[in-house]
């Protein structure tokens, strides 16, 4: 008789049958090859995290970089072993159904109620609720000094002012004559004058004698903001319907103003400068970019997806900007607009811009006005505006964007950096025949100073800057590291004297003493306590900071014999909080972009 016959016959007379085997039944616990899996995907993890890939694929591997492989190998890890539940495991059905329909709720519920306000350097999301407003759309205009008491006397400079982008020569480093920091902070910590809320941006602050000017954005106006600086109280404000906001560049102006002669030159983001008059606030000129140029607006703002960041340059009786495209002409390197009366005198180059401020600098002996475009480092003659030299830089400002202003570093050398696995090179300019200058690379560090948005200071023959967000210190003469440490992420930082006063994206202050020998931090302060872009500002023993919440000024103690120019309103006092309480409030969302229309002062 058959096993077939036999299992019939046990079946007809009531008999069970003999369950399947236990190979045959699914596991309630996960097979060895997903463990597998998962051990290795935590293993990569790890190793991403440590900074061993960058060893094998090359310095393309940044914080960012890392922070996207890290969520890709965790979502990988997770939907692995979610479809093993669902689709292999042996646990009840109503269980399988429950953890798929979970996630997909918690997925469509977090799309419902969460939105991306912005990222951090290292594309870290910060996350609002999706009914939350802007900050910045909820500040409205703070209210300025009656016009008598702030158009009485004209603007007088300071010996320290800080009257543009990165101090007086625009090179991240003030002059010697700057009074000397006392790094004993514990001893002597800095004083608090003042702090008070601010619109959205990245802007920083210049001065010019007892005022402080910056940029920033309140709902849908960008704003030109002067301050006192002794008590941070708002002196008067231009504004105009303009908003420049992306997730990955955040809200608002990007540059910082530049101050000539008591007269204020501020380039926005979307294209606006202004040109006002310090006394009064009262607007002398102002010029649509964009417009005066041809330039496609929508286009533009794809092909310089973050924002415009230049800072305008004083060059005679013209003030320098940066240019742009696409326009039916092709783009322009730079523009230049007469100071008195606003209206276009010249443009040179034929590059898109990118993130980097114009600059005047002297290399060989001669001065050479100096623009880094989107792919190129380019030296014009002042004087004709004629290419005198071009250094190849390759770049997108869509992608992989240049931020980092270039340096010299020798009577012939110019530095230049930046992030997204490009790295540092120096170069030098030299005359050749025919009156033609020759530019011959001298060294390239694809794996030091990758300044992302970030600028670099150069002292006693070494640079120092925050590579990836570490600080990090190289020789001048041939690209060597001499120390990396510190991890202050994609802040900003200055030199005064033989220090390196840092500003760390977190929001820290921290003092760096500028040696080859090593990294030694002597002293940090909580200035600031969110996410900050911004460079911070000295203006002899003041210290101005802010990011896109708030703005503070501190004194600075000094070293003994040293003096400064101003005096200490309020000694012995510290205000915490010169700001009228409708400055304060919640939270809000993004006005949309409007037309450029100006709006008097308040």
């Amino acid at each position: 008789m058959s096993k077939s016959t036999r299992r019939s016959k046990k079946q007809r007379s009531g008999g069970s049958v003999d369950p399947a085997p236990l190979s045959e039944a699914r596991s309630l616990w996960p097979p060895r090859r997903l463990i597998v899996s998962l051990c290795s995907l935590a293993a990569a993890a790890a190793l991403v995290r440590a900074g061993l890939l960058e060893s094998v694929v090359g310095g393309i591997v940044d914080g960012a970089v890392r922070n996207i492989i890290t969520l890709i190998l965790g979502f990988s890890a997770l939907m692995s072993a979610v479809l093993w539940f669902v689709r292999e495991s042996g646990h009840r059905s109503t269980w399988k159904r429950g953890l798929a329909f979970g996630l997909l709720g918690l997925v469509a519920l977090g799309l419902a109620t969460l939105r991306i306000e912005r990222v951090s350097g290292d594309l870290v999301p910060e996350f609002r609720w999706a009914w939350q407003k802007s900050r910045d759309t909820l500040l409205a205009r703070p209210a300025a000094a009656p016009p008598s008491l702030t158009a009485t006397a004209p603007w007088q400079p300071a010996p320290h002012d800080f009257f543009r982008f990165l101090g007086p020569a625009g090179d991240a480093s003030l002059p010697p004559s700057a009074p000397a920091l006392d790094p004993a902070w514990k001893k002597n910590p800095p004083r608090e004058l003042w702090r008070r809320p601010i619109g959205a941006g990245w802007s920083g602050f210049a001065t010019y004698g007892d005022h402080a000017v910056t940029l920033e954005q309140r709902g849908d106006e960008e704003i030109v903001t002067c301050l006192a600086l002794a008590t941070g109280e708002p002196e008067w404000q231009v504004a105009v319907t303009a908003r420049h906001q992306t997730v990955l560049g955040g809200t608002g102006p990007r540059s910082t103003p530049t101050i000539h002669d008591g007269v204020v030159y501020a380039a926005g983001a979307t294209g606006w400068l202004f040109c006002v008059d310090g006394v009064t606030g009262k607007v002398l000129w102002k010029k649509d970019v964009l417009a005066d140029l041809g330039i496609d607006a929508a286009a533009h703002a794809l092909a310089v997806a973050w924002g415009r960041s230049g800072s305008p340059l004083i060059l005679g009786d013209v003030v320098v900007v940066q240019g742009g495209g696409p326009r039916a002409d092709g783009p322009v390197a730079l523009v230049a607009y007469d100071r008195s009366t606003g209206e276009r005198r010249w443009t040179a180059g034929d590059d898109q811009i990118s993130y980097v401020s114009p600059s005047l600098l002297m290399l060989g002996g001669r001065e050479f006005l100096v623009a880094v475009t989107e792919s190129q480092v380019i030296g014009f003659d002042p004087a004709t505006r004629e290419e005198a030299w071009r250094f190849p830089w390759p770049g997108h400002s869509n992608s992989d964007a240049s931020c980092t202003q270039a340096i010299v570093i020798g009577p012939n050398r110019l530095f230049i950096s930046k992030g997204y696995g490009i790295g540092c090179a120096a170069f030098d300019v030299e005359p050749g025949v025919d009156g033609a200058w020759t530019v011959k690379e001298a060294w390239r560090n694809k794996a030091g100073m990758k300044t992302k948005f970030t600028n670099v200071a150069f002292h006693e023959g070494h640079l120092y800057g925050l590579s990836d967000g570490i600080l990090e210190c190289l020789r001048g003469s041939d690209g060597k590291r001499m120390w990396k440490g510190g991890r202050y992420d994609q802040g900003q930082l200055l030199r005064v004297g033989d220090l390196l006063v840092v500003q760390s994206e977190p929001g820290d202050v921290v003092l760096v003493e500028a040696t080859p020998e090593a990294h030694r931090e002597v002293a940090r302060l909580s200035a600031l306590s969110e996410q900050t872009w911004n460079s911070p500002a000295i203006a002899g023993d003041r210290l101005l900071v802010r990011n896109a919440r708030e703005a503070a000024c501190y004194r600075l103690p000094l070293r003994s014999g040293e003096v400064t120019d101003r005096a200490a309103p309020n000694a012995g006092t510290t205000n915490v909080d010169a700001t009228p309480a409708a400055e304060t409030p919640p939270e809000a969302d993004p006005a949309p972009a409007a037309s450029g229309e100006e709006k008097p002062a308040a």
